[in-house]
């Protein structure tokens, strides 16, 4: 239990937390569609696709958030979201030039977080279930280190594979293995503490010539300094980089939106 001064020391460091969503990205997997437009810019039903991460980072109560898009893409944001004062929060904007890994938003970003820790997810990627933002926020507020989220994937071989042990603490993340030692996978969505930029600074570039953030989050391993919290069956996470699952996204909203009132990208305008 976290008491008196204690208690005012983790709540100031929470909200230091600064949000950044990783946007950028040449969307090949999308191609035609994305010759022209950033696929953070398609719909998802009704909506940018952009929308569903930012609402994540502005409803687990984040205030100061970066969007890194590409050079040409940019101002078609900027003109979507503006300055975010219409949600409460203030929008920066920053570029990546090439598209060299997700870990390489946190070098981006350095000067912008000034030693902040940082909650940071990816633009394409979708979260629903029952006390989301809650159970986000209750992960942001007890982060030591990193925290990452994991999901049940029939095909894991395409992610971050976790391995975990009977109490699922994490015992190695794997990318891409041809033997995937559980269905186990690291969603886009990532805590950390102030560490992050210099940790990312000191990666090598894979084999595929990006920084990846599975190097960055076994960095944080190693030190045991990383925590995963699962996701069971009762949520949903869905990367909506590939056509098929563009429109298996859009279904799902179009489902959930139709037959509840629930908003899957919960943006309301003050």
């Amino acid at each position: 239990t976290i008491k008196g001064k204690d208690l005012w020391l983790r709540m100031t460091e929470t909200s230091n937390y600064k949000g950044i969503v990783l946007a950028g990205g040449a969307g090949s997997r999308l191609y035609p569609l994305t010759k022209v437009i950033s696929k953070q810019l398609l719909p998802i039903y009704n909506r940018p696709m952009i929308y569903y991460p930012l609402s994540i980072l502005i409803n687990a109560k984040i205030k100061d958030i970066l969007i890194i898009t590409t050079p040409e893409d940019q101002e078609n944001f900027k003109k979507l979201l503006g300055d975010g004062s219409q949600w409460g929060v203030k929008l920066n904007y920053s570029v990546q030039e090439k598209p060299e890994g997700i870990a390489q938003s946190l070098i981006i970003a350095d000067k912008w977080l000034k030693s902040n820790p940082v909650v940071l997810i990816l633009g394409d990627n979708l979260f629903f279930g029952p006390n989301l933002f809650s159970k986000i926020g209750k992960a942001i507020n007890e982060n030591v280190g990193a925290t990452i989220f994991g999901y049940h994937v029939d095909d894991p071989e395409r992610y971050g594979v976790l391995e975990l042990d009977a109490g699922n603490n994490v015992l190695s993340i794997v990318e891409k293995p041809d033997n995937p030692a559980s269905n186990w996978i690291a969603t886009g969505l990532y805590i950390y503490d102030s560490n992050a930029s210099g940790y990312a600074r000191n990666l090598k570039k894979s084999d595929r010539g990006e920084l990846e953030i599975t190097e960055l989050n076994n960095v944080y391993l190693r030190n045991n300094d990383l925590k995963a919290m699962l996701f069971d069956k009762e949520f949903s996470w869905l990367d909506t980089g590939t056509h098929e699952t563009l429109l298996e996204a859009s279904n799902f909203v179009k489902d959930i939106e139709e037959k509840s009132d629930r908003k899957v990208a919960d943006l309301l305008i003050l």
